[in-house]
């Protein structure tokens, strides 16, 4: 019976009411039948190969379908995973040797496949020793006492911080983790002036200069300077003036764990005697900067701080104040400032300072180069303006420009002398490489006096030895300096 007998009203002509394949499609059409089965359920004569091949087609496609919709997308296996898999299989493996030695197929697979198994072996025992370094590596460094020093939340902030800081860089996630460790010192009530609150700050600092924020690094050791520098003057003002010391300015109770006990019950062993007011005052002075301010501002107050303590003596808690040689150390590095800003004069009375105060004889003999240099470039100045004319006599003080700059000139050249001597007299253990690299600077000091004495066959000379006696030292700094003495040589002759 043809379906083409069907008119476009819907209605069956001729079609033999009895027959449920026309009437059930008919009832599709019209939209009365929605469920569907599969025409193939109704019996239809079909080879057999047709039968096979529909059955092989369908069940590829239900297999291709069902993969499709149940196997999972592989999804990237997280950082943090990896050891505890690499460990899981390096475990497997120990579990598969262990079972080859009692089913005593090891010595078979020995004789088999020598080779491939040592390989294993060799194999399995590195990566067991880089899984014990690893964990070890975490442990030591993660759970050292710089962290476990600290309250958990803060140590746990800190962690965080440092790991988006150094081993997986996230900008906005380490600056979040260091805000979020400040903030609960803050909460903790933990001391702002203590080293382990302050290193926090400091190290915030160098990250910010690690990553290019150059503006916000300042703001943070500026403001840290500063609370530290308002909290000495108040602190100096209260006991000037006889008041009670107020609260904020005593060192902080340690704070009560919820266990009832604090951190020094729990570990008397490592009980540390409390910080006094004086103790805390010590402690804070003893941050200079290293700005040029900063740097006057330290000796300054290195300075005082010694005078005070030997007019007055020590008060109960203070401790320590700085060396000598720590004291010869921020002189020569406020007359190195200096001498980057040209003032010659005021570096000149700093490093003799520094030179009373030096112990070593190497290091002396490096001052003593700093020492030609400024010589040599000391500025003509009336007569009464550079406390160098009244050490060096009336003479001095009272001569023409010309003969001020011969002096000074004749200065510089003793003093470098001295400096080649006092470098090459250190023998044995008492010789640092320091003394090689003074005996090469005088050289090229000597070198660039005579030059500006006008002898051009001796500075040829000693510049040609410095920059020969730098290369054998690898003394870079000193190579260059030498080679830019010889280009200016070659120029101005």
């Amino acid at each position: 019976m043809s379906l083409a007998r069907l008119s476009a009203s819907g209605s069956l002509r001729g079609t033999p009411s009895g027959s449920p394949l026309l009437l059930r499609l008919e009832l599709i059409r019209r939209g009365q039948i929605h469920n569907v089965r599969p025409l193939v359920a109704h019996r239809s004569v079909t080879s057999p190969q047709c039968r096979s091949l529909q059955t092989t087609s369908r069940t590829l496609v239900d297999k291709n379908n069902t993969n499709k919709k149940f196997s999972p997308q592989p999804q990237p296996v997280p950082l943090s995973q990896i050891p505890r898999l690499i460990l899981g299989a390096a475990m497997e493996n120990l579990r598969g040797l262990k079972r080859n030695f009692r089913n005593g197929t090891f010595k078979t697979m020995l004789r088999q496949n020598p080779e491939e198994l040592v390989f294993a072996l060799v194999l399995l025992a590195a990566l067991a020793v880089v899984m014990v370094y690893i964990i070890r590596l975490y442990f030591t460094y993660f759970y050292s006492e710089q962290f476990t020093k600290y309250p958990p939340p803060v140590a746990k902030a800190l962690r965080r911080a440092l790991y988006y800081s150094n081993y997986h860089p996230d900008q906005q996630m380490a600056l979040k983790y260091w805000k979020q460790a400040l903030e609960l010192c803050d909460e903790l009530h933990l001391d702002n002036f203590s080293d382990d609150v302050m290193g926090i700050k400091i190290e915030l600092a160098a990250w910010l200069e690690k990553i290019g924020s150059y503006e916000n690094a300042v703001k943070v050791l500026e403001n840290l300077s500063g609370d530290c520098r308002r909290w000495v003057d108040l602190m100096e003002k209260n006991v000037k003036d006889g008041g009670k010391i107020p609260p904020s300015l005593l060192p902080p109770v340690a704070p009560q764990d919820p266990a009832g006990q604090s951190p020094a019950a729990k570990k008397p062993e490592q009980e540390e005697i409390p910080e006094t007011i004086w103790g805390r005052r010590t402690r804070i002075l003893g941050k200079p900067e290293e700005a040029h301010e900063r740097l006057i501002w330290s000796v300054e107050t290195a300075l005082n701080e010694l005078r005070r303590r030997t007019v007055e003596g020590l008060k109960e808690g203070e401790g320590k104040w700085m060396s000598s040689e720590e004291i010869g150390g921020a002189l020569e590095s406020l007359g190195h400032s200096y001498e980057t800003k040209s003032q010659f004069h005021l570096a000149l009375p700093l490093f003799f300072q520094a030179l009373r105060l030096s112990q070593h004889q190497c290091h002396s003999a490096t001052i003593m180069n700093n020492i030609a240099i400024c010589f040599a470039q000391h500025p003509i100045m009336p007569a009464g303006q550079s406390q160098v004319d009244t050490l060096m006599g009336e003479e001095v003080a009272s001569a023409t420009p010309a003969q001020k700059r011969t002096a000074y000139l004749e200065a510089a050249k003793r003093w470098a002398k001295n400096a080649r001597q006092h470098a090459n007299e250190p023998k044995g253990d008492e010789r640092t490489p320091e003394c090689d690299q003074a005996c090469a600077t005088s050289l090229c000091n000597l070198a660039s006096i005579a030059r500006l004495t006008g002898n051009v066959i001796e500075a040829r000379r000693l510049f040609e030895k410095a920059i020969e006696m730098s290369r054998s030292l690898e003394f870079e700094e000193g190579v260059n300096q030498a080679e830019d003495g010889l280009q200016a040589l070659s120029k101005s002759s």
